[in-house]
């Protein structure tokens, strides 16, 4: 009884009082300065007519080639309580001259009544991943009263979607941001306006747009230029542009923590030790504090993301406890290091779902994941790695060592890029058993399955699936795991 009334005491905050509705009628026509027909409330907002639920605000947004107002009828038929158009329409609605610039107003708007402390990450590997580390472990402290952007939603459109969800009694709010040219991210980070800015990672990707690997470091500081007054930089202490990220954040008046296993990290690793589960058991310092935690996503790139969770979780005065636990807990997202079963001859074969995204740093990083994977056959479907311009060549064919490395049998190389590495290992390429890598160069995802149908998986075998998402592996994915009974 006495546990009950302890949680009945619980303190409370003023945001608990707030009602419950996201945006009523008058709030989102006062955000857009639009005009309402109907009085009503929302309780998401959605901008793709299949996701949308009950109680939604579907926004009608126009572009080039599409034009949302052509599924409001779907929209409204899924359960949609209103839509932001541009239009006259016979549905409940806030009409509006441009609904993208509208979206933007309510995100602005919904930033504004926030008293949520903001955590914004960006990064060329890992960024996803570590934003849904980051929202569970602040889930936690908060009681649930967290929120984040989904999926990948971090881009022009994505962003100020994501901001106009958020719920008014929001304690902390965790947003990603994307790019593929300069300044995007210095538009996105006004927007989101974070207390703490996270970079998890300087690798070579969209180095076909920006030049050099110094470019795409500054493209990533632009997040520190929205940050509010005395907040925090997140920065990879190891990275060799380290000096750069932080002369950046200082010069925005931020303070500093550099995560890392060198001397100047001041979140340190101290020891890691596999955990019997594929995870780690990271010992890592921070200052005088020891901190002694579990890390359940397998593979050496997730200590260094857990060192970055856990600095971040601090600057936004979260609870380093539950992101522990956050960590210990965390499971492979879609695309991103889902581990899966494949029903196959023999009994199940172990399907690493890294289909999504693919940079030469994230290759590496995932086949030496694949090496340490006990299995009794390594297999390895590579998809091509886009926008790395004229190195392209060189980096796709670097990949062989790696391959290698990581003791795999079998390599399913998928793309016109590709072609560097399948020359490459046609020099009759050993892994480190001094066995030949025997591999099939595809055009697509069909041939690649065709491929491993041709090879043969069976029982015990691990299969990492990765490359970019233009290359469309998720198919891959989809066909062998759709077999599980």
């Amino acid at each position: 009884m006495s546990a009950a009334l302890d949680l009945l005491r619980w303190p409370r905050a003023s945001a608990d009082a707030a009602r419950l509705a996201l945006w009523t009628s008058a709030e989102i026509a006062a955000a857009t300065g639009g005009t309402a027909y109907g009085e009503f409330q929302v309780s998401g907002v959605e901008m793709d007519s299949r996701d949308v639920r009950g109680g939604d605000l579907f926004v009608a947004l126009k572009g080039e080639a599409m034009d949302g107002h052509r599924f409001l009828d779907a929209a409204f038929a899924n359960g949609a309580s209103a839509a932001l158009v541009d239009r006259e329409v016979d549905y409940p609605h806030v009409r509006v001259e441009d609904t993208t610039e509208a979206l933007k107003a309510l995100a602005r708007v919904s930033r504004e009544r926030a008293s949520a402390r903001i955590v914004g990450v960006t990064g060329s590997v890992g960024k996803t991943g570590v934003k849904e580390a980051i929202f569970t472990a602040l889930e936690r402290t908060s009681r649930g009263a967290a929120h984040r952007s989904v999926r990948s939603y971090n881009n022009h459109v994505g962003v100020p979607l994501s901001l106009s969800r958020m719920p008014p009694r929001s304690r902390y709010g965790v947003f990603e941001m994307g790019m593929n040219h300069a300044s995007e991210i210095s538009g996105l980070t006004v927007q989101v306006r974070p207390h703490v800015a996270v970079i998890t990672t300087i690798a070579p990707a969209h180095i076909e747009n920006l030049g050099s690997m110094e470019a795409i470091a500054a493209a990533k500081a632009e997040i520190f230029e929205g940050l509010e007054k005395g907040g925090t930089a997140v920065i990879p202490a190891d990275s060799e542009h380290f000096a750069q990220l932080r002369d950046a954040a200082l010069a925005q008046g931020a303070k500093v923590i550099g995560f890392g296993r060198g001397e100047n990290a001041d979140l340190r690793l101290l020891d890691a030790l596999p955990d019997g589960s594929g995870g780690s058991l990271v010992t890592a310092a921070f200052g005088a504090t020891r901190l002694c935690f579990t890390v359940a996503e397998p593979g050496e790139h997730w200590i260094d993301n857990a060192l970055c969770v856990m600095a971040a979780v601090h600057a936004a005065g979260g609870d380093m406890g539950a992101a522990g636990l956050a960590l210990a807990e965390m499971g492979g997202l879609k695309g991103r290091g889902a581990r899966l079963r494949a029903k196959v001859p023999g009994g199940n074969a172990l399907l690493i779902d890294e289909s999504y995204n693919a940079n030469p740093a994230s290759m590496r990083a995932t086949l030496a994941q694949l090496g340490q994977t006990p299995a009794t056959r390594r297999i390895a479907v590579l998809g091509s790695m886009k926008e790395l311009g004229d190195l392209a060549p060189a980096f796709h064919a670097q990949l062989a060592a790696p391959l290698a490395a990581a003791r795999v049998d079998y390599a399913v190389l998928v793309g016109q890029e590709m072609t560097a590495l399948a020359r490459e290992m046609g020099k009759d390429t050993l892994n480190t058993l001094g066995k030949p890598i025997a591999f099939a160069h595809c055009e697509n995802a069909g041939e690649a399955i065709a491929a491993l149908q041709e090879f043969g998986l069976a029982g015990g075998d691990a299969v990492l699936v990765k490359g970019s998402n233009s290359v469309g592996l998720a198919r891959v994915v989809d066909h062998f795991t759709a077999r599980e009974g």
